[in-house]
């Protein structure tokens, strides 16, 4: 209640930052199912990265004021609220009549919006991060209630001053389907937490927190049918023929996709980013069968914490993995699962290979080529 008491005390609160321009950054990603997913983690990351740049004293956060604040690092920030009525199928189409009317309040240089929920006329310049376009580039038909309920993002997407990319791969998205315009889009890779280093100890808090010793391989985030749980299966399947010791650990909420049954993984639900760390630092191998991704955020985790990753080659995959873990052609269960017998057999090299990889990602960089950005468009 406090916490909902002090965004309705700032909701009146616009601020320039002392002559330097100011952005106003939209956070409500962290208050709803985002804040796990991949959308979650870059506003977490993204934050902290300005932060530690020295440009938090030019930021508003946008929370909404039905919900607790989340849980935030240490800044010179301020938060201002917002009021919606709908929070589900037509919160977007409420955001684009209700964000012009906020930003016009809070009065920012910059609007930055890092989700499908965008105004439909912004009073300043506008940017948008674009994780990707699944619902118009993967799944046909079955997407169609998402393309449904994010038709009024692809119609304003047009419109942003800039768009940053997460990849090269959902810039190719974004160009393909005429979204945006070259001169419009800037690739701003991802990063990892810094949470996501190999983790002493690993193994037996594993051990200690779910009871599972020995070998295992890893899979993190839904089992949406665009993850591929079959080939997750066929995989283990395969690798278990000459590993039969090999189990298989789920993390993550299944999702209203996954199948019924998983034929003897370990599902393990949702888990916190300090277990997550654990799980990564103790298994024999990320298996990521997915068919498609915006940026590919596990992978770059697992490689992070020094677990190796197998994965298909496909979408964004590519230009996190790159030659540091093993990928197959795309849809091919059976290549997967004879790659983490690949991986068993130097394992160490691997591990290596993955840590020398991800120390090219991080958060600074990120948030220094995204305050570059800004500038872009403020000149």
């Amino acid at each position: 209640m406090a916490a909902k008491l002090c965004f309705l005390l700032l909701m009146n609160s616009p601020r320039k930052g002392g002559g330097r321009p100011s952005v106003l950054l939209d956070m409500r990603p962290l208050q709803g199912p985002s804040a796990s997913r991949g959308v979650g983690a870059y506003a977490r990351g993204l934050l902290k990265g300005l932060i530690k740049a020295g440009f938090d004293s030019q930021l508003t956060l946008l929370l909404d004021v039905a919900f607790d604040a989340p849980e935030l690092p240490v800044g010179q920030y301020r938060l201002s609220g917002c009021r919606r009525r709908s929070h589900g199928q037509l919160s977007a189409y409420e955001d684009a009549v209700a964000l012009t009317r906020d930003i016009e309040r809070i009065g920012p240089d910059l609007y930055h919006a890092i989700d499908f929920h965008l105004p439909g006329r912004c009073p300043c310049p506008l940017v948008v991060t674009l994780h990707d376009l699944i619902p118009w580039v993967w799944g046909g038909a079955r997407m169609r209630g998402e393309r449904m309920r994010y038709g009024i993002f692809r119609r304003l997407l047009p419109r942003a001053d800039l768009v940053i990319a997460v990849s090269e791969a959902t810039e190719a998205d974004a160009l393909r389907t005429r979204l945006a315009s070259r001169q419009s889009v800037r690739v701003i890779r991802e990063a990892a937490d810094s949470v996501f280093v190999p983790r002493h100890g690993a193994a037996a808090r594993v051990k200690e927190k779910w009871g599972i010793q020995g070998r295992y391989l890893l899979f993190v985030g839904a089992l949406d049918a665009r993850k591929d749980p079959h080939a997750l299966l066929r995989a283990w399947t395969t690798a278990r023929l000459e590993h039969p010791d090999l189990r298989l650990l789920i993390a993550g909420v299944p999702g209203r996709q996954a199948p019924p049954s998983m034929s003897g993984a370990v599902q393990l639900g949702r888990v916190v980013d300090e277990e997550l760390a654990d799980l990564y630092s103790a298994a024999t191998c990320l298996v990521f069968p997915s068919r498609y991704e915006g940026f590919g955020l596990p992978c770059l985790e697992a490689m992070a914490s020094g677990c190796p990753v197998v994965a298909f080659r496909n979408s964004s995959i590519p230009e996190v993995v790159d030659e540091a873990g093993i990928m197959v052609e795309d849809g091919d269960a059976e290549a997967l699962g004879n790659a983490v017998t690949q991986i068993l057999r130097e394992p160490e090299r691997w591990k290596r290979a993955g840590l020398e990889r991800a120390r090219q990602f991080s958060w600074e960089k990120t948030a220094r080529a995204t305050i570059s950005a800004y500038e872009s468009v403020l000149r």
